[in-house]
């Protein structure tokens, strides 16, 4: 731990010939390392063939990626031990172990499912997607596995507002790319509301709860499952149809996928079974209230997960920043201008872009770019090492300008050369003026993982997304992952703060 803050005196680092050379050297091993083997490669597929099943042959044996929804409940949501399930899932799951080919399913929500099937990581997307003409333009469709309609709830408590006649003047809300947003923008002006879009129900759900928008229009089973789960609304309109819901796959590309979705939906229709699966999330009977710490208790599992990948990539993603910020401020502080220009250029770039564009770039517009998929816990490390080095970048060029320059004048007064100077007097003076920046900066890096959740990443307020998008209690949700992420903080800064007393006694 002493290492991550300062470098003893007479280390490797400051022994070689070119310092500079030797920190670039590290970095540039650790990345070949990280590229090289994969770095933390995708689990094993979600569904495996089954035996005996009858099978195609064009996809017999392959394994397809799936992009999905993330909180888009009965069709998409995390059950109570933290797996994936839903109509969508039972039924892309199904018909794989029939036509005998694998799935690995990646849960990224809708927008970003999207992408992700654009940029080339993903090979299809089953999300409660509506099949439209704009739509079909990007994508093949898959014949339609769920006939949608659209539906207005209010506030379980609000006896006032009945119907559209009494929303003028208010605000509704609506899912960002759903049926219901559709519905609801083309009658806004007839009734003179205005639209709220947002990325998930369950936040929906919470805006007409806390009064920020009067009612809320979303797919009738949607509607259905989180009025089933005491979300606290109630419908008060009648079902609008609405567009069918399809598989999708990126025009002209795994046409066999497609077909073999087709035949398998084809024969889920013929023998039941699809009927069955639709039953078993639509007819569910309501769910029996739980305390605070029944779902404590259920949540922590799921949330302990996503803890530890918080804390996994933040320490990964540190340690790649200090050796950037390293390089970087060496560079800031150079005589050569070439070299201070590199660093000013990495510095305004990373640190005058929002890190969640980043992320998308890194993880979708790569992809794009190389035709090759990236990993996402690379796509993850990448944003945040990149990240917080521009930061750690000026922390160490203002700790080594903030030593006396009369240290460095008398020890070359003394004889030292002027690396010898840097190495005994300089740095080692400056790290004990940048540790308490860094440390700050460690605990925004922790913190600024969470921002990850937006490309798929299982993080910990990922995991808590998950949970409050089945069981739609978002408060209690969210001041869970809040506690554990204040303890792990805090606990985190004593630890920095003893390592910064007894390096810098």
């Amino acid at each position: 731990m002493q290492s991550l803050f300062r470098k003893p005196p007479g280390s490797r680092l400051f022994r070689a010939k070119n310092p500079l050379i030797a920190v670039f050297a590290t970095v540039l091993t650790a990345v070949v390392v990280i590229f090289g083997t994969g770095f933390f490669g995708l689990g094993a597929a979600n569904a495996q063939p089954a035996p005996g099943a009858v099978q195609s042959a064009s996809v017999q044996g392959k394994t397809f990626t799936i992009g999905t929804d993330t909180t888009f409940a009965p069709f998409e949501f995390r059950d109570g031990n933290g797996n994936l399930a839903g109509i969508d899932m039972d039924l892309i799951r199904t018909i794989a172990k029939d036509q005998g080919f694998n799935v690995e399913i990646k849960s990224l929500g809708f927008n970003a499912a999207l992408q992700a099937l654009s940029s080339g990581q993903v090979d299809g997307v089953i999300a409660g997607m509506s099949i439209t003409d704009t739509r079909k333009q990007v994508y093949d469709f898959s014949e339609p596995y769920f006939d949608s309609g659209v539906q207005m709830a209010v506030a379980k408590n609000d006896e006032t507002t009945k119907g559209y006649g009494d929303l003028r003047g208010k605000t509704v809300a609506a899912k960002t790319g759903s049926e219901g947003e559709s519905y609801a923008k083309s009658i806004a002006d007839q009734y003179g509301f205005t639209v709220k879009s947002l990325d998930q129900s369950a936040t929906m759900y919470e805006l007409v709860k806390s009064g920020n928008a009067v009612a809320v229009f979303d797919d009738y089973p949607v509607l259905a499952y989180g009025i089933a789960q005491n979300n606290g609304l109630k419908t008060v309109t009648d079902k609008v149809p609405g567009a069918s819901y399809g598989f999708a796959v990126n025009k002209g590309q795994n046409p066999d996928l497609l077909a073999a979705f087709n035949d398998g939906l084809a024969k889920l229709k013929a023998n039941g079974e699809y009927q069955k699966l639709l039953d078993t999330y639509l007819k569910a009977p309501p769910a029996a209230a739980t305390s605070f710490w029944e779902l404590l208790a259920q949540s922590m599992p799921a949330l302990l997960s996503g803890l530890g990948n918080t804390l996994l990539v933040t320490v990964i993603s540190f340690a790649f920043a200090m050796l950037l910020g390293l390089l970087f401020g060496f560079l800031k502080v150079s005589h050569n201008v070439l070299l201070r220009g590199i660093a000013t250029t990495f510095v305004n770039v990373f640190r005058g872009t929002p890190l969640l564009v980043q992320a998308f770039f890194f993880y979708f517009g790569i992809p794009q770019l190389t035709g090759q998929p990236i990993n996402i816990w690379v796509a993850g490390v990448l944003t945040l090492a990149l990240n917080s080095g521009a930061y750690v970048t000026e922390i160490v060029r203002g700790g080594i300008q903030s030593v006396d320059p009369g240290q460095l004048e008398a020890s070359r007064s003394l004889g030292l050369g002027y690396l010898t100077s840097m190495r005994k007097v300089v740095v080692p003076q400056a790290f004990k003026i940048m540790t308490p920046s860094l440390i700050n900066q460690l605990v925004i890096l922790l913190k600024d993982s969470s921002l990850l959740l937006a490309i798929g990443f299982a993080e910990l307020l990922y995991q808590g997304q998950q949970i409050y998008a089945g069981n739609f209690r978002v408060a209690e949700t969210l001041l869970i992952v809040g506690v554990m992420y204040f303890i792990v903080i805090m606990a985190l800064t004593k630890l920095a703060n003893v390592v910064d007393k007894k390096v810098n006694k």
